[in-house]
């Protein structure tokens, strides 16, 4: 527990000046043995139970659209019902690796989804960047994803595309009616840039910016691939009036920057003395 308090010490144990540059280079990095063995089991017992559980304010997304659920069983703002998810949702070391990656002056919290992808039947997720789904003006929000069982292309792990946060935002891609997301960026240079499958043991986890292409490929086992994402986003980011499930209702100002109980600062830059 001491450990968990001081997210900047333990953020020193998992990255170095590499994993920084890497990821504002490529616009994702992995980051290993993120979580320790009590840590991963605690998750999992938090997150069976909060998928298991009846909704309250948690949002369980695409639970009537039966094409959106062969590609994700997905509950969004878990730690609103679940006092055990608001500890990892706010852990101060996931924070402290953003505010590192990103540069930002401070970190504050979006929102969490757990992401279960289901056995057997269900579709790869498309290529997309998850900053068009989300109402910010400015760029540089951007997930960690957490694996809570050994992912691979045969259950649904994770593939970016380098470099690809550097075009900019282009368009909401739909997960179960998707368009190709490669079709905008014909004849320029990402068109035909290589892929990195990124398959993670148990407890480690990704990083990615907002604007980076990736995908996810389908579960083909027999047992559910769970993992865990937190979207951050820097401090001062402000509104874009758009609906989304997370800030409708929340006296949101359009073009005033995104904060208060929901939003909370999770890490930030010391003051100098």
């Amino acid at each position: 527990m001491h450990e968990q308090l001081l997210g900047q010490h333990s953020a020193d144990r998992l990255i170095s000046q590499e994993h920084i540059e890497f990821y504002r280079e490529n616009g994702f990095v992995q980051v290993n043995d993120l979580l320790d063995e009590d840590e991963l089991a605690t998750l999992r017992e938090y997150m069976e139970e909060s998928m298991s559980a009846k909704e309250g304010l948690s949002v369980k997304t695409g639970k009537d659209n039966a094409a959106y659920a062969r590609v994700l069983n997905q509950k969004v703002n878990t730690w609103r019902d679940h006092g055990g998810m608001a500890t990892f949702a706010f852990h101060p070391r996931f924070a402290e690796i953003a505010l590192r990656l990103t540069g930002a002056k401070g970190i504050r919290f979006f929102h969490d989804h757990a992401l279960w992808k289901m056995p057997g039947d269900t579709n790869a997720t498309p290529w997309h960047q998850d900053s068009p789904k989300w109402p910010m003006n400015e760029d540089g929000c951007m997930s960690i994803w957490i694996a809570l069982d050994d992912v691979d292309e045969n259950n649904g792990c994770m593939m970016f595309v380098p470099k690809s946060h550097k075009v900019g935002k282009l368009t909401n891609i739909s997960l179960h009616d998707p368009v190709n997301i490669f079709d905008f960026v014909q004849g320029t240079e990402l068109a035909d840039r290589k892929p990195v499958r990124v398959p993670l043991k148990a407890g480690s986890c990704t990083f990615h910016d907002g604007l980076t292409f990736h995908y996810a490929h389908a579960n083909k086992t027999d047992k559910p691939r769970r993992a865990y994402a937190i979207i951050y986003m820097p401090d001062g980011t402000t509104f874009n009036g758009k609906p989304h499930m997370v800030s409708d209702g929340q006296s949101c100002t359009p073009e005033e920057p995104l904060r208060g109980p929901m939003f909370p600062l999770l890490a930030k830059v010391p003051a100098q003395r």
